[in-house]
């Protein structure tokens, strides 16, 4: 049952770090990614269609993101919801591809930035913290109904928090690599 318990809350731990990472990659960093229009849903014939389904979506230097439909007349739909994504860009239709240029950010909207990450990472933490507190009760519950043996329960509680510091801190790399990532002007 413990290894169970183990396998079960390592594998939630990564499902929350692995959203985190991803949404850490949606962040704009001044650089122009790929990773930034993840999100982003365009309406294809009624349907919302994620970009990365209906384009190529290529960065041909660091300032400029290159978006190249695979049915043209998608390029005004694309631009729309690019914009409508708020992500302070300003796609422009070239002929068949929409160019996005990435601005460079200011240093205020960088703190901000930082800011929104380590909320992101907060949350992820919390999440975590959540984990380990229904991988603890399945395992005092365990005890209590007599499938756990006592020293088998603290055993597997002390797993449980060293898996839990082991991801935290994956989670605070993660964060520090963006906040680094961010910040960098260069």
């Amino acid at each position: 049952m413990l290894d169970e318990v183990l396998f079960e809350f390592e594998e939630n731990l990564e499902k929350s770090l692995s959203h985190y990472q991803q949404e850490l990659g949606k962040l704009r960093t001044g650089r122009a990614q790929a990773g930034l229009f993840d999100g982003i849903k365009v309406d294809y014939y009624g349907a919302l269609t994620p970009l990365k389904q209906m384009a190529s979506i290529n960065v041909p230097d660091p300032k400029m993101v290159v978006i190249q439909p695979f049915d043209q007349t998608q390029t005004m739909a694309i631009e729309k919801a690019i914009k409508a994504a708020d992500l302070g860009l300003n796609p422009i239709v070239d002929g068949k591809v929409v160019r996005v240029p990435i601005p460079a950010l200011t240093e205020e909207r960088r703190r901000d930035l930082v800011k929104v990450a380590k909320k992101m990472c907060e949350d992820c933490k919390v999440s975590m913290r959540s984990h380990r507190h229904k991988a603890n009760d399945v395992l005092k519950k365990g005890k209590e109904a007599g499938d756990v043996p006592e020293d088998t329960m603290h055993k597997g509680l002390d797993k449980i928090q060293d898996l839990l510091k082991d991801y935290s801190k994956k989670t605070d790399e993660a964060l520090n690599a963006k906040e680094k990532e961010i910040m960098d002007v260069g």
